[in-house]
């Protein structure tokens, strides 16, 4: 596998491995086969592909329907439209009919950028937090991905992976499992924990190597998997820490941010907590990643502030 790889490649290849290992699957787009990058499946397996075109209802009535025939289905197009407009569907047909469907939301976030607030999906994780009986998965690198489609495919119900649009590098090596549930940390501190998910876990890590440098131990943790979550083993790796700070480019409510709060919280933990990612009441940002993420304050430069101010003596 390459240094940095998009992870809608990274699902492709999963779904052409699956089924020449025999898993029946089938892969549902609704017009988005170019977001999907799903030729390469097309062309191994010509006529396995269900397009419904532009009716992202539709999308997930159809995998619904599948799935209770008997396949392992998987929608696959962009994030904003299918939590967004298939939002009732994904609720009754998917959640609470236990329906073994498979749900890649695709460039997540902002990843659109300049498309603005029609395109961006800052509220995915909160609104399917708030759905039972489906697993929630937002995975950071190309082998964290792999291995979580690959559970995901094998495991019976409702999953949602919540895929970046970029090209992420990779942060693990061969020798990574991944668990459902499993809090990853990337690097042990205990002046400040840096907690995200999916890419701006590159965020973190970076800024966790520049707080170093300024006399901070950071420690930096991944949460691939916001349900289920071993919310046991998230509490222990924060405890070490005299302060937390969550990094998601989401609304600060409902997501990442809200899972930590509630985990803090619960415990009685009396550590300080700031929430970094798309304010209470905002959109985000109508520009690239980069000038998206500064203005946000969600990119290395901006955690590294934040956690500066959090660590100063009071």
């Amino acid at each position: 596998m390459s240094n940095s790889e998009h992870l809608a490649t990274v699902m492709v290849n999963a779904f052409i491995d699956a089924v020449e290992r025999g898993v029946d699957l089938v892969p549902v787009v609704a017009d988005s086969t170019s977001t999907a990058k799903i030729s390469p499946f097309v062309k191994a397996f010509p006529g396995r592909l269900v397009n419904v075109g532009i009716a992202e209802q539709a999308l997930v009535g159809t995998a619904a329907g599948l799935a209770l025939g008997g396949k392992v289905a998987a929608t696959c197009n962009a994030a904003p439209f299918l939590i967004s407009r298939a939002n009732e569907q994904i609720k009754i047909d998917v959640c609470y009919n236990n329906t073994n469907v498979k749900l890649f939301g695709l460039n997540s976030g902002a990843s659109y950028g300049p498309l603005a607030s029609t395109h961006h999906s800052i509220d995915d994780i909160s609104v399917l937090r708030g759905f039972g009986n489906i697993e929630i998965y937002a995975p950071s690198c190309p082998v964290e991905c792999r291995q979580i489609i690959d559970y995901a495919l094998a495991h019976v119900g409702p999953v949602y992976i919540r895929l970046d649009g970029k090209a992420l590098p990779v942060l693990h090596d061969e020798h990574y499992h991944f668990e459902p549930g499993q809090i990853d940390v990337l690097r042990q501190g205990h002046d400040v924990a840096l907690v995200a998910m999916g890419s701006t876990v590159h965020e973190i890590v970076e800024a966790a190597t520049v707080l170093a440098s300024r006399g901070l131990a950071a420690a930096v943790i991944s949460v691939p998997s916001i349900r289920p979550c071993n919310r046991a083993q998230l509490l222990s790796a924060l405890q070490h820490c005299k302060g937390v700070i969550t990094v998601e480019e989401h609304n600060i409510n409902g997501g990442l941010g809200s899972l930590v709060a509630e985990v803090l919280a619960e415990a009685g933990a009396a550590m300080p907590l700031r929430r970094l990612g798309i304010a209470d009441g905002g959109y985000a940002l109508a520009a690239d990643r980069s000038a998206l993420r500064a203005y946000h304050g969600i990119d290395a430069a901006g955690v590294v502030r934040t956690a500066q101010a959090l660590c100063q003596p009071q």
